[in-house]
């Protein structure tokens, strides 16, 4: 018996960076710098980036789920860590995949706000129990979620995966 999820596609993706980056254009907020969580936010920072002309971009690594409802006791920040000194007074908006319990995107928000003049944040998907509402989301769900990026396991030296065949 399998779990019922949320699938999301690479054109799915494309489609749905679209369209969170016209959110954020109608809103009328145009950012200095886009910041992605990683792993999972860099897609979608990289793709709103380009979506809303943002040359800015930088990245913070948080580590908080280790497997699939496996998470630490709290996010952790690992380096190489971002150069908040350089964001005083910009607009950034924050980029993650989800915001699930929603602790990582609230602890980056807490960590931007106190450099940046302003933050906002944007996901794809967002659950109701997190502990943060994102300014801009393209769909809510509590549906475990397989993102494209993350469906297959990681490449190991000469052996292809059979979901992809010969290549």
């Amino acid at each position: 018996m399998s779990e019922e999820r949320e699938v999301l596609t690479w054109q799915g993706y494309g489609e749905a960076s679209r369209e969170l980056a016209q959110m954020v254009a109608d809103s009328g907020y145009e950012p200095d710098l886009v910041v992605a969580v990683a792993r999972g936010g860099l897609p979608v920072g990289g793709a709103l980036s380009y979506a809303l002309g943002t040359k800015g971009v930088g990245t913070l690594n948080v580590e908080f789920y280790t497997g699939i409802d496996e998470r630490l006791p709290a996010p952790v920040v690992l380096p190489p860590l971002l150069d908040t000194e350089a964001m005083r007074g910009m607009k950034v908006l924050i980029a993650d995949d989800v915001a699930d319990t929603g602790e990582t995107l609230a602890l980056v928000k807490s960590l931007m706000e106190q450099y940046a003049a302003e933050v906002r944040t944007v996901v794809l998907f967002a659950k109701s129990r997190s502990v943060i509402d994102p300014d801009y989301v393209f769909k809510r769900t509590d549906l475990w979620i397989t993102f494209p990026w993350s469906a297959l396991p990681p490449v190991t030296p000469g052996k292809p995966h059979p979901e992809l065949g010969e290549v």
